[in-house]
């Protein structure tokens, strides 16, 4: 059988105009022609253009591929074998790209720019991408979320290791103070409370007395933070949230 230029250029994706340029520079001759002059491709040469769009997926420039192509010393099972050893690789890269990607792309939901790695050396089995879209749907829309994103987006795996070690402080000095029987509503207590709100000013966004008091509410109320931050210490979300709002109080 044989094929018209329009029929060719349907079956490969490929426009009328290219076949043309493929004639042109003899990189693609179709066998033969009827008596119109109007160019017929047999399947040898749908085969040799199976071929060159292979190479051309795969970057080579048309001169290079004429070269491939008309090596008189290969034959068709060696196109495949270089061509799947190529498409291979290229495989591999892609995948390693996506995978790059799509790391980006995690990292994007809470700005944290970290390995996975680097992610656990950091928060340990405590996984803040795993709150990111609730995060997004709950404060998306305020000033408090946005600016915690554009500052958490420049944060290196050192910064967010000093950040944990400053909140590790804090709740060490809470839990002190618990334990010593200091009530949350006692001036020390308030005073961690205050160091606390500012060291989330510091390091996320403008906590105001408003936005700590409903934190504080929130370590309590919600039992997912309750349960991580009272592995701590038994109690600390409530002595912790107490001594939020006391301070609140204390300063309005």
């Amino acid at each position: 059988m044989s094929y018209s230029v329009g029929q060719v250029a349907g079956f490969a994706g490929v426009t009328v105009r290219t076949l043309h340029h493929y004639d042109e520079i003899g990189l693609l001759r179709p066998s033969t022609r009827n008596p119109a002059g109007h160019r017929r491709y047999d399947d040898a040469d749908l085969d040799r253009l199976q071929r060159i769009l292979f190479y051309r997926e795969l970057g080579f420039p048309l001169e290079e591929v004429a070269v491939l192509l008309d090596d008189p010393d290969a034959d068709p099972r060696s196109h495949l074998r270089r061509q799947h050893r190529l498409l291979t690789a290229r495989i591999e890269r892609l995948t390693k790209m996506a995978a790059a990607v799509e790391h980006a792309m995690e990292a994007r939901k809470m700005g944290i720019n970290l390995t996975p790695e680097e992610k656990f050396e950091v928060f340990g089995d405590f996984d803040p991408d795993e709150y990111a879209e609730e995060a997004e749907e709950r404060w998306g829309n305020t000033e408090a979320y946005r600016e915690s994103q554009r500052r958490a987006a420049v944060y290196t795996k050192e910064d967010w290791k000093r950040i944990q070690d400053e909140g590790d402080e804090i709740s060490s000095r809470f839990i002190a103070l618990m334990d010593s029987g200091a009530a949350p509503e006692s001036g020390a207590a308030m005073d961690v409370a205050e160091e606390h709100r500012q060291w989330i000013s510091r390091n996320y966004y403008d906590c105001t007395y408003q936005i700590h008091t409903c934190l504080g509410e929130m370590y309590v109320a919600d039992h997912r933070f309750k349960d991580n931050i009272d592995k701590a210490g038994p109690g600390l979300a409530d002595y912790m949230g107490d001594a939020i709002r006391a301070n609140a109080e204390r300063h309005r």
